[in-house]
């Protein structure tokens, strides 16, 4: 019997989905999804209110089952490191209601082997 495998993007979109219900379960609120430009796209873009100081976050997702912690740090190398911020900047630009708030960019990492399930590195990495 011929079973039909997930695509990629299908795998890609269920990850997404998963880590919007684990930061709405942890109080953010999501503003977008899946901003693409020419250069690249950010996966989630979220409001997190921390007292005084809310943020907007842009949010990278990886689901790397078969991965590491080294798979992760690969896969986040300085180049779609750039790209993001590049990305960024794009969102900020269309979007200037936002262009005042304090930013952050995390990453939420998804059953990487030694890991809990949703790991959530708050502010990775800085433009």
């Amino acid at each position: 019997m011929y079973k039909k495998s997930i695509s990629t993007h299908d795998k890609g979109l269920a990850g997404e989905s998963r880590a919007c219900s684990y930061l709405i379960d942890n109080g953010y609120q999501i503003i977008d999804r899946n901003f693409r430009i020419r250069e690249g796209e950010i996966d989630i873009i979220a409001w997190q209110k921390v007292e005084k100081r809310p943020f907007l976050v842009f949010v990278e997702v990886k689901s790397l089952p078969g991965g590491d912690v080294d798979t992760l740090a690969v896969e986040l190398n300085e180049r779609k490191r750039q790209k993001i911020v590049k990305t960024a900047k794009c969102y900020l630009k269309k979007h200037r209601e936002y262009s005042n708030e304090y930013i952050r960019f995390d990453v939420l990492a998804l059953d990487v082997p030694g890991l809990e399930p949703v790991h959530h590195i708050i502010n990775a990495f800085v433009e």
